[in-house]
């Protein structure tokens, strides 16, 4: 198992996750993607060339930025 610099195992989550996790649709989650350059970035778990490939964000990642969303909001950021 890979691990982060910190010894945590890295871990991957869906999209579903990511929407229950963040409470962000999925378009709303592709739009951040495009417009918010510390949202994460999707990791493709296949070649596939199409639209609907799999991806799935790396779990500490997402964590990750709501917890800065949350500081934000407490003006901590």
């Amino acid at each position: 198992m890979t691990q982060q610099g910190n010894g945590a195992p890295l871990a991957l989550v869906r999209m579903r996750e990511v929407q229950e996790m963040t409470g962000l649709a999925r378009p709303t989650i592709y739009k951040t993607i495009s417009r918010d350059p510390t949202f994460p970035r999707p990791v493709k778990l296949s070649d596939s060339p199409a639209r609907n490939a799999p991806v799935a964000f790396v779990l500490s990642e997402v964590q990750e930025w709501i917890n800065r969303r949350i500081k934000a909001r407490e003006g901590m950021a």
